[in-house]
């Protein structure tokens, strides 16, 4: 009988740790949130008028399973925060590069659209203007020079006929004047011989 007693203790006492072991399963297994935690011990309460007692090893757990959870929370929001903060700082970072890049763009784009002239940084609309302006003016020096030319040229030969008009008269003339000379001398030689044939 001590056997048989013996036996069955021993099989209740197995069968009881079985049964505890799948309790402390069955209860990782359950949501263990904050929440269903005080909704599990307020389930479990016993009740006393209007009021619910609580076993307090159930209050100690949840007191310590609370500020666990608080301090993961604190942990998680420190490294949430510090990743913003890393965050913030890259962009910042990145803001800086992005706004030096903006900068040396502008600047690349001033470039590009002056053209330097006379040592002072002009815009190319500017420029272009000031260049057919000075290509025009320049132009119209030019017929102005071509102009005056042709009318100097067309003066020129008119001077040059009228001096050789004048040189051919003047030759003549000079011709004149010599047939005259001559005809003068000879005649005073003539009237010299007579003169010298009377006496």
């Amino acid at each position: 009988m001590k056997k048989s007693f013996f036996s069955f203790f021993l099989v209740l006492l197995l069968s009881g740790s079985v049964f505890a072991q799948e309790e402390v399963s069955q209860e990782k297994e359950k949501d263990n949130s904050i929440n269903a935690q005080f909704t599990e011990m307020i389930d479990d309460a016993n009740n006393y008028q209007e009021y619910k007692v609580v076993k307090q090893f159930k209050l100690t757990q949840l007191q310590k399973n609370t500020v666990q959870e608080l301090e993961s929370l604190n942990k998680t929001i420190k490294a949430s925060s510090d990743t913003i903060q890393n965050q913030r700082k890259e962009i910042a970072k990145l803001q800086q590069k992005l706004d030096g890049t903006n900068e040396d763009l502008a600047s690349i784009t001033q470039e590009k659209d002056d053209i330097q002239f006379l040592g002072v940084a002009t815009n190319k609309g500017s420029y272009q203007t000031t260049m057919w302006v000075i290509i025009l003016t320049l132009v119209l020096i030019l017929l102005f020079f071509i102009y005056k030319f042709k009318n100097s040229n067309v003066l020129t030969k008119e001077a040059r006929k009228n001096l050789a008009e004048n040189e051919a008269d003047f030759e003549e003339f000079r011709k004149m004047s010599l047939e005259k000379q001559q005809k003068l001398g000879r005649m005073l030689q003539d009237e010299k011989n007579k003169q010298a044939n009377k006496s």
